[in-house]
């Protein structure tokens, strides 16, 4: 295998596993505190609404804005590391 392909398959890879590890981290928010733990959750306020509702309206979706962003500045360092970087 030649050191293009090496480095191409390193770069997914590390691809890959920042992607998971995001999705993971939007399923645990959105299912897992919206579903799963809503009614603990709900005994908390936030803004005067019941945790566990406020993650099933809002909060999963602040989670996943933040999260793009994340992934965002993820890739960027990716892409240096590997040297693929778009040019500016």
């Amino acid at each position: 295998m030649s050191d293009n392909k090496r480095a191409a398959a390193a770069y997914w890879r590390e691809n890959i596993r920042i992607l998971l590890s995001l999705l993971v981290i939007w399923f645990a928010v959105s299912f897992g505190a919206s579903i799963l733990f809503v009614d603990y959750l709900d005994q908390f306020t936030f803004f005067g609404f019941p945790l566990g509702f406020w993650f099933a309206q809002q909060g999963s979706i602040y989670t996943f804005l933040i999260l793009i962003f994340v992934y965002i500045g993820m890739m960027n360092k990716l892409d240096r590391k590997y040297n693929v970087q778009e040019e500016e």
